[in-house]
């Protein structure tokens, strides 16, 4: 499968879950009685005039491994209209990033997900709001630690969450 289908395949996805809403199977949350993890995510962010550098790592806490997750990055300031992502991620609105995990092992952690991005001019502060929006047919039991919400300053300093 091309990279190309892919995204259009998770942005096509990502729609249908926030279109949707949660009583569909698959979404993190839902309760399908299907095999249970618990899905949370680390990292650090910074803001400095208008650039943001963020760095994710995600962790299952197990018990079961998941196939494939997608966690959603949505700011408060609009993203700058050209962004370079790496692969497993896509834009999906002016204020919204889904990117892949890849496969987590029970009790295991992901690939660290890095992202270099520009904002519309320069907000002395943005909001980042963390969370999965999608899990197979996991259910996350659990949802207050794949959510965080975090205020970045324009300082240049990392903020850890």
């Amino acid at each position: 499968m091309s990279m190309r289908v892919w995204v259009r395949g998770l942005v096509a996805g990502a729609v249908a879950v926030g279109v949707v809403g949660s009583g569909v199977g698959g979404v993190a949350g839902a309760d399908s009685g299907g095999p249970e993890a618990d899905l949370a995510y680390h990292g650090a962010v910074s803001l400095d005039r208008g650039r943001i550098d963020l760095r994710v790592t995600p962790r299952n806490h197990g018990p079961s491994a998941v196939a494939d997750a997608t966690v959603r990055l949505t700011w408060s300031a609009p993203l700058a209209a050209r962004q370079k992502l790496p692969d497993g991620c896509a834009r999906l609105g002016a204020r919204v990033v889904v990117c892949r995990t890849g496969a987590l092992a029970a009790d295991g952690v992901g690939e660290q997900i890095g992202l270099r991005m520009r904002l519309q001019g320069r907000p002395a502060e943005v909001t980042l709001e963390i969370g999965t929006v999608w899990s197979g047919d996991v259910v996350d039991r659990n949802r207050d630690n794949d959510r965080q919400r975090v205020l970045v300053l324009d300082t240049g300093d990392a903020y850890y969450f």
